[in-house]
């Protein structure tokens, strides 16, 4: 089964996007930096390790990230349960999250349970452990908030 090309490189920009979030979060640098910085490392690769990301998706979701990063940790805190703060999240695991949150809210094009599906893919990229079930848990319970009309159809 062949995997569809422009599939692909969506999940390779938000592969990318958790990589490029997580270089802004460690070294402060912005959006912009850090996307230039991402671009000139991936030209510096062996081809073919991954699909070459879809750069609009990657800007969207680095740029949408950066500007919303207070709503969003809100939204991502309301989601967690017990004593989880969004502050207790490993960075990789919070940008995973971040992203998740504002492609829920802001593409609206991509139907709620794939984006989630793709994020969950995306934690499995970084973890072989329990995160990517907290990923499929936190990104569920914001999908039923702010898409809930979507997620009330029956399946």
């Amino acid at each position: 089964m062949s995997v569809n090309p422009s599939v692909a490189r969506r999940s390779a920009a938000r592969l990318v996007a958790v990589q490029v979030l997580y270089q802004m979060e460690m070294t402060g640098v912005s959006a912009e930096q850090a996307l230039q910085d991402g671009k000139d490392r991936r030209a510096s690769e062996p081809r073919g390790r991954i699909a070459d990301p879809d750069n609009s998706l990657l800007g969207q979701v680095v740029r949408g990230v950066a500007g919303e990063i207070d709503r969003l940790d809100g939204l991502i805190g309301e989601a967690l349960t017990g004593d989880w703060t969004v502050e207790r999240l490993e960075s990789v695991l919070r940008a995973v999250l971040r992203a998740g949150a504002w492609e829920l809210g802001a593409r609206q094009q991509t139907p709620a349970r794939v984006c989630i599906s793709e994020w969950v893919d995306v934690a499995h990229a970084f973890y072989s452990g329990p995160e990517p079930g907290l990923v499929n848990a936190v990104l569920d319970r914001l999908a039923q908030r702010l898409r809930s009309a979507e997620m009330g159809k029956a399946q």
